[in-house]
């Protein structure tokens, strides 16, 4: 070989390794493996007179790219990752290139030749299977990479978010953990309902309500105090406690969340957070359940003590209304904050409209809580509820009577009684203060008009009727006897009303319309009776004399009537 055989020898060789560097910029760009592959099975036909038998990659096994013969795999595999030649149908000369790079083998390029290539071309087929490996090595890390990236980008995601979680729940632990101890400190402090609930709208920016079981309001904390406040029918508040009880946790009515004070089976009161915008969260339901457990606590304590006060109350009433010393009964009420000193009367409260005596002795306390300023003592006997109120002065009666006004429009029911008993300036006096409220409590639901206030002090001949003495009864039934003795056998015998229609007929006045109407009879039914009564006693009844005694006989059997 001359020299410019020599040199164009060397700048073909130049030129094809060029063009193999040039192919291997084109192959890392890529970073498909299939792509890498068949690039460089492609590119042998540019080396020399050798072309592609096959290609093949190796992932989990030697996989063919392409066309070529899957009979070479055994061939391949047998290699073990080394260059080395193999047989091929109709091909003189068969070679396959192992694809290595420091990554370790890829794979394989087989490529044959009608004859053996010079060591030249070989060594080009040699570089091209190494740029391809490197390629394939290249794109492996790449995609490695980006498969690491896609999975540290979704690991930092997933703790980014983990630490938003953990950074609420840090901050809703310490919101609970701050209601829990604020409520516990009010709970401690002895603030009562009224601390209770400013505390609670404090924690949560929402209008507190507390409601008693019956839906009356007893505390409000924050803006938009309803007046009047609302009421549900019993009916609906039932369904509501039920629903709330079986829940076992606040439930929402409407624009409230609701959480019952329950010690134990029974309702004690309410708590209500007032949220039309729904937007209490967890932690305000945490604070809202706390909040109740709270004030059950509190609830059952203040029933606990006034059950025990009620008790001894009940004791020093019936002690008072049975007689004892003065010393120990100014004793012994002032140890439950009430002074005997002053005049006291007895109060006699009888309320059949209202649910129960208990009702009627909640709504004693809260009127004598405001009408009355030195306080009460009360009981509850035999279905009546026994007050004894210091006596007020010269304005007394139309305090009685504003105090049964007061009464009736709380219970709202008009069917209810009040005796009032005499002044007794000393607590041994009491019995006869307590058998005058008696009387005259008995008097007025005997009556034209048995619902309203009878003051003892004002009932004038009434007094004297109505002594409760045994020998004085004896002889008024003596008396009544003398002048109605007649009617009231008539009327046993006949099942007539002639007693009590000319009971009626001097309580009106004489008036014959009034009677009438006051009877529910007919004008012409009452002058028959009228006329039956004069003949069956043989009276004038418009004598005056006459007139006087029957008017106080009817009022003595009315009484009498009443006791039997």
């Amino acid at each position: 070989m001359d020299g410019q055989t020599l040199i164009d020898s060397t700048r073909e060789q130049l030129s094809k390794l060029s063009s193999i560097f040039a192919m291997s910029m084109v192959m890392f760009d890529r970073t498909d493996e299939t792509e890498i592959i068949q690039f460089a099975a492609d590119s042998v036909a540019a080396l020399g007179a050798a072309r592609t038998e096959g290609a093949y990659l190796l992932r989990d096994d030697l996989t063919r790219v392409g066309d070529g013969s899957t009979e070479l795999q055994s061939r391949l595999r047998s290699l073990s990752g080394s260059d080395g030649p193999v047989q091929v149908a109709g091909a003189p000369w068969a070679w396959a290139f192992a694809l290595r790079a420091v990554g370790g083998h890829a794979g394989y390029l087989v490529v044959t030749a009608d004859a053996e290539p010079a060591a030249e071309e070989q060594y080009l087929l040699g570089t091209l299977a190494q740029q391809a490996g490197a390629a394939l090595n290249s794109a492996r890390l790449s995609r490695h990479e980006r498969r690491t990236t896609a999975e540290l980008r979704s690991l930092n995601d997933r703790l980014r978010v983990l630490n938003e979680q953990l950074t609420t729940a840090v901050s809703g632990l310490e919101r609970r953990r701050l209601a829990y101890e604020r409520i516990t400190a009010v709970a401690a402090s002895g603030a009562g309902e009224a601390g209770i609930c400013s505390t609670l709208h404090d924690l949560t920016g929402l209008p507190v309500a507390i409601e008693d079981n019956f839906g009356n309001l007893m505390e409000w904390c924050g803006p938009g105090r309803p007046t009047p406040y609302p009421r549900t029918s019993p009916r609906r508040r039932s369904e509501l406690l039920t629903a709330a009880r079986r829940s076992g946790r606040p439930i929402r009515q409407r624009d409230r969340l609701i959480a019952l004070a329950q010690p134990r089976n029974e309702v004690l009161g309410v708590l209500v957070l007032i949220d039309p915008d729904h937007r209490a969260e967890e932690h305000d339901l945490f604070a809202l359940e706390h909040a109740s457990v709270v004030l059950a606590t509190e609830l059952a304590h203040r029933r606990a003590m006034a059950e025990t006060e009620l008790r001894l109350r009940g004791d020093l009433v019936h002690d008072l209304l049975t007689g004892t010393d003065d010393e120990s009964a100014r004793f012994r009420s002032s140890a439950l904050g009430h002074d005997l000193s002053p005049p006291h009367r007895v109060l006699i409260i009888q309320w059949p409209g209202a649910t129960s005596s208990e009702v009627v002795a909640r709504t004693v306390e809260r009127v004598a809580a405001t009408m009355l300023e030195n306080g009460v003592l009360l009981s509850q006997r035999g279905g009546a509820v026994v007050v004894l109120t210091p006596s007020p002065g010269w304005d007394g009666m139309r305090r009685w009577q504003e105090m049964y006004r007061s009464m009736r429009t709380r219970l709202q029911n008009e069917d209810g009684a009040i005796g009032v008993g005499g002044a007794a300036d000393v607590p041994s006096k009491l019995p006869r203060s307590y058998s005058e409220a008696t009387r005259a409590l008995r008097i007025r639901q005997q009556s034209m008009e048995p619902n309203g206030i009878t003051v003892f002090d004002n009932l004038g001949i009434y007094r004297l009727l109505a002594t409760g003495d045994g020998e004085h009864d004896r002889e008024l039934r003596e008396f009544v006897r003398e002048w109605l003795g007649a009617l009231v056998d008539y009327d046993a015998a006949n099942r007539s009303d002639l007693v009590t229609t000319l009971w009626q007929y001097y309580e009106c006045g004489g008036n014959y319309d009034a009677t009438a109407r006051a009877l529910t009879i007919h004008r012409s039914t009452l002058r028959y009776r009228l006329r039956r009564i004069r003949e069956l006693t043989g009276r004038e009844l418009r004598d005056v004399e006459t007139r006087l005694n029957l008017h106080v006989a009817t009022r003595a059997w009315q009484i009498l009537r009443g006791s039997e």
